[in-house]
C-alpha cells in the first residue's frame, strides 16, 4: 500500500511544488489549505505523515498539532512543521507540542523529501 502524506499549507506555490515532488516519489498526497481543512480530512483518512505550516488562517499549525496529539486515533501520526517561524523559541515550542521535525522556509526540496522519508520509513 502507498504511504500517504497530508500537506497543510495556505501558500499555493509551496503546495504545488510539494504535491508534485511527493507524487513523483510514490506517495499518495492529500492537501489542506488550513488547519480546519486538515482536521476534516483526518476524520476520514489517516496519513503516515503530516507536513504542517504554522501560520495559516482559521486554525493554525499549533492548534492543529495539539488536536492531533490529543486524539488517540491520530496521535501516532508523524508530524513535521514546515514554517517561516525560525526563532529558537518557535522551534522549541513546536517540538514541545509534539512535532517530530521542525523544518524552516525557505527550504531545499531535497532536504524536505529526505526528512519526510526518514519519518515514514
Amino acid at each position: 500500500m502507498k504511504k500517504k502524506i497530508l500537506i497543510v499549507d495556505d501558500e499555493p506555490n509551496i503546495v504545488m511544488t510539494l504535491e508534485y515532488t511527493f507524487k513523483k516519489k510514490g506517495l499518495e498526497v492529500l492537501i489542506a489549505r488550513d488547519g480546519s481543512e486538515a482536521l476534516q480530512i483526518l476524520e476520514h483518512q489517516i496519513p503516515d505523515v503530516i507536513l504542517l505550516d504554522i501560520m495559516m488562517p482559521n486554525v493554525d499549525g499549533y492548534q492543529t498539532l495539539k488536536f492531533i496529539k490529543d486524539n488517540p486515533k491520530l496521535n501516532n501520526i508523524k508530524v513535521a512543521f514546515l514554517t517561516a517561524k525560525n526563532k529558537t523559541t518557535d522551534i522549541e515550542k513546536g517540538l514541545k507540542l509534539g512535532a517530530d521535525k521542525y523544518l524552516t522556509k525557505p527550504f531545499s526540496i531535497k532536504k524536505i523529501v529526505s526528512e519526510i522519508f526518514e519519518l515514514i520509513n
